[in-house]
């Protein structure tokens, strides 16, 4: 029996096989039982050098809101993945039990075509690191969306393999803010508020004792990054210590986080609000004894009459009459009432003479917000724009400055607000941080008042809820600086709203702007200060 010498190495199998119809010619015979074997030891290298397996973490992965994280994956062995396809994408989301794509790599380069907008930005791959076979996947800013499992595919011509990762996102948002939002069956109602948390934070109301009050469901909502708005509504009524207590508790993996905001009421507030609701009810219950009165001598009063039936019309116009003369006077009574209402606040003239013409910075400006080409109006847009890197821009939440500081004397300004469901306006120091998310109140250096979900409020530490007679169109911004003061007016009911006084400013003063998000395409419009009649 001939001993075969195999050549070694991928290619030199394949010139083997070239050979292998050559035997009859060549005095070196190879069989086809031979050629046979050096073609299943060729598939048999071909097939080996291809397969590989993607692995990531064994542990799920922590991320806390607003931080940049990377979720590890690789393949075994470490071979180039240059030429394949890198495929990150969400498994299973809640709100639509299917995939989306969170970053493509294919033919050499990332696509973007149907990536979810959410993550536009914020994902990339380390080039440098795909010929190692490193996959890992970067992604900037985390906010709540970004909770939930993560698969990280790579794909060659003739193989494929995924790893599963799971991303729980930890955001601890604002302390429990407190409000009295009225009388409410028979005490008063009053309403805790937190924001910014994930996961979904649990609220709950405790009198001075510690004892739970019974409380409607809570109210949840998430805002545009996905992080978890809470409310919670109870209804309380006068006890010895008029004391209560919003507790906040959000359950971690390893932790429980806790918040409290304690709430103390006058008693003669609650009492305020008690002896409205009697006096309104014995208000109705007199007008309801007047009705039957006077029902009753008509039908007496008719009976009497019956035989004069011209003489019961003559009476029954002439009550018409009067009723009306009462209802003429009362609604000019509501007229002039309207009237001193509109002209309650005669400072507004003279302090509409200083005032100043504002611009927009778009250095400032968050990347979703479009401006004007004459920097005179902003709204929130659709798509997140390609905008350079500035210490100046803020980066998180969509706010912007106007160009123009103030560091002495007084200025004012008027924004139209018409059509836009959500606002903030004010102003801000300097200083303020614009990389972060943070709480709007003086001590962070913001002076603002916001409209949202149909409510006004005030921006102090806690809140000021504001109850407008009328939804202001067009809102009036004056800073005395020296003085430490920031006033807002309604200009066209030509009423005041609020005012921050008794403040020590150090630095320069930048009209403050945020024109809402998704749904909320109307622009804020700085307009002309005119002079009124």
């Amino acid at each position: 029996m001939n001993l075969i010498s195999f050549p070694t190495g991928q290619r030199a199998l394949s010139q083997t096989l070239l050979n292998c119809d050559l035997h009859e010619s060549n005095q070196m015979m190879w069989t086809w039982t031979d050629c046979l074997c050096v073609n299943l030891l060729l598939l048999l290298q071909r097939a080996g050098s291809e397969k590989f397996e993607v692995l990531g973490p064994t542990r799920a992965i922590v991320a806390v809101a607003g931080d940049d994280i990377i979720l590890p994956c690789y393949i075994k062995p470490n071979i180039s993945v240059e030429d394949m396809r890198v495929d990150w994408f969400r498994v299973n989301l809640p709100d639509t039990q299917s995939n989306i794509r969170v970053h493509l790599y294919q033919d050499g380069r990332d696509k973007y075509h149907d990536q979810i907008l959410s993550y536009r930005g914020r994902t990339s791959l380390f080039k440098e690191e795909l010929k190692k076979g490193n996959t890992s996947l970067k992604l900037t800013r985390v906010q709540g969306t970004d909770d939930g499992r993560y698969k990280c595919l790579v794909e060659s011509k003739t193989h494929y393999d995924d790893s599963t990762i799971q991303v729980y996102v930890r955001a601890i948002g604002s302390k429990p803010e407190v409000s009295i939002e009225g009388q409410k069956e028979g005490g008063m109602a009053l309403l805790c508020v937190t924001k910014g948390w994930f996961p979904e934070p649990e609220l709950e109301w405790l009198d001075s004792e510690g004892v739970t009050l019974s409380a409607g469901p809570s109210e949840t909502d998430r805002d545009y990054e996905g992080f978890y708005v809470v409310k919670l509504k109870t209804i309380i009524k006068e006890t010895d210590i008029n004391r209560f207590t919003c507790r906040l508790r959000q359950r971690q993996q390893h932790e429980v986080i806790k918040m409290e905001t304690e709430f103390h009421i006058p008693s003669e507030l609650i009492l305020v609000h008690t002896e409205t609701w009697k006096v309104a009810l014995a208000v109705i219950v007199s007008l309801v004894i007047v009705l039957v009165a006077i029902s009753a001598f008509s039908v007496w009063w008719w009976k009497k009459q019956v035989k004069d039936e011209l003489r019961l019309e003559l009476k029954k116009n002439l009550i018409t009459r009067r009723l009306k003369i009462l209802a003429d006077q009362l609604e000019i009574l509501a007229d002039q009432l309207d009237l001193v209402n509109m002209n309650g606040c005669p400072e507004l003239e003279t302090i509409r003479k200083h005032a100043v013409d504002v611009t927009l910075d778009p250095d400032t400006a968050h990347p979703r917000l479009i401006l004007s080409e004459d920097r005179k109006q902003v709204r929130y847009g659709d798509i997140k724009q390609n905008l350079p890197d500035n210490p100046k821009r803020f980066d998180i939440v969509p706010y912007v400055l106007g160009k123009e500081g103030f560091s002495s004397g007084r200025f004012y300004y008027e924004v139209q607000v018409k059509g836009k469901n959500g606002w903030t306006l004010g102003v801000a120091r300097e200083s303020i941080n614009r990389k972060k998310y943070i709480y709007l109140k003086p001590e962070n250096g913001c002076w603002t008042v916001w409209l949202r979900h149909e409510e006004y409020k005030a921006f102090t530490d806690p809140s000021v809820v504001l109850s407008l007679r009328e939804k202001p169109q067009k809102v009036g911004v004056f800073v005395d600086y020296e003085k430490g003061q920031v006033s807002f007016y309604n200009v066209e009911a030509r009423s005041h709203i609020y005012s921050f006084t008794g403040y020590t400013f150090t630095e320069k003063l930048y009209p403050f702007f945020y024109s809402g998000a998704t749904g909320n395409s109307a622009p804020q419009v700085i307009t002309p200060v005119g002079v009124t009649d």
